[in-house]
């Protein structure tokens, strides 16, 4: 009896791991800030009384697509990832989750994904969403080898949830839809680059080549953080400008895209990976303060 006893202890044990472990290919951090742009997106464009049921449905839409598109991105990069310090130890790479497993259940989350967005919202956000998917998971992931055009590619489908979540609400891209796409779009840039100057030697090891110098990490790649950092300044305004929202969020848009060009100018002075990480925290900042501000200037 205590020998069964301990066998059960021990499969739920297995159990347990192998479920922590594919929860971990969803990277829900990064997926969790995917949902909030699909939920900013929705929330912004409704003129009435938010739909929360729906809108509930969009952020968990959201959530699971990217889930879905980042583990494809792990199967298919299952080799390389073996190589770098940064991603050695995902479940891929450490044999917890065997490649059959993951592409299983990449389909699985894709699907209940498409289920969702089917039933909760529209035929045109279920389009850009798979869209979405083929060009991070197809097109984006094996470009990182190729060269900085990766980035243009992949600054696509992350711009893209607060677009998903506009037209989850209204059905329709307005150019109200394309200025916040656009504002995510060009935060992708400094973004993307941040990380790439941060972790070169790793993947350098990969063959990836995110920087957009040849050079790799040169004064050229800090000029080009520089000035997409510095359209989003002007950029920031626009929302106010169109009355998608008021002068208060664009106060809060202009100061923090201000302070986030102000640690690029660290990057030219010193070039070094401490200045390079503070872009790279900081654009975790800069993007749900603004998003926020845009919402509670809408409801105000």
């Amino acid at each position: 009896m205590i020998t069964g006893q301990v066998h059960e202890i021990t499969h739920l044990s297995l159990l347990f791991a192998k479920v922590k472990s594919l929860i971990e290919l969803l990277k829900v951090r990064l997926s969790l800030l995917v949902a909030f742009s699909c939920a900013f997106g929705y929330g912004l464009a409704s003129r009435s009384d938010i739909n929360w049921g729906i809108l509930l449905m969009v952020t968990l839409g959201g959530f699971l697509m990217s889930g879905a598109s980042v583990c494809i991105n792990q199967v298919l990069e299952k080799d390389l990832d073996k190589l770098m310090k940064r991603t050695m130890n995902r479940p891929l790479p450490t044999g917890r989750v065997s490649r059959q497993e993951a592409t299983l259940f990449a389909i699985l989350v894709l699907a209940l994904s498409t289920w969702i967005l089917w039933i909760y919202t529209n035929p045109l956000t279920v389009v850009l969403s798979l869209v979405s998917m083929v060009l991070y998971s197809f097109v984006y992931t094996p470009l990182k080898r190729v060269g900085p055009i990766a980035v243009f590619v992949g600054a696509i489908p992350g711009a893209l949830p607060p677009l998903l979540g506009w037209i989850a609400a209204t059905g329709q891209i307005t150019h109200e839809a394309l200025i916040i796409f656009g504002i995510q779009f060009i935060w992708q840039f400094p973004h993307f680059w941040a990380i790439a100057w941060v972790a070169d030697e790793d993947y350098q090891k990969a063959g990836f080549k995110l920087l957009p110098s040849s050079e790799g990490k040169s004064i050229n790649t800090i000029i080009q953080i520089m000035v997409y950092t510095m359209f989003l300044i002007p950029l920031g305004l626009l929302p106010a400008f169109f009355g998608i929202t008021g002068i208060n969020s664009a106060v809060i848009a202009t100061l923090c895209g201000v302070a986030f060009f102000a640690q690029t100018i660290s990057l030219m002075k010193t070039g070094s990976r401490q200045s390079a990480m503070r872009i790279m925290f900081g654009s975790f900042l800069y993007l749900p303060i603004v998003q926020i501000a845009f919402l509670l200037d809408k409801v105000s």
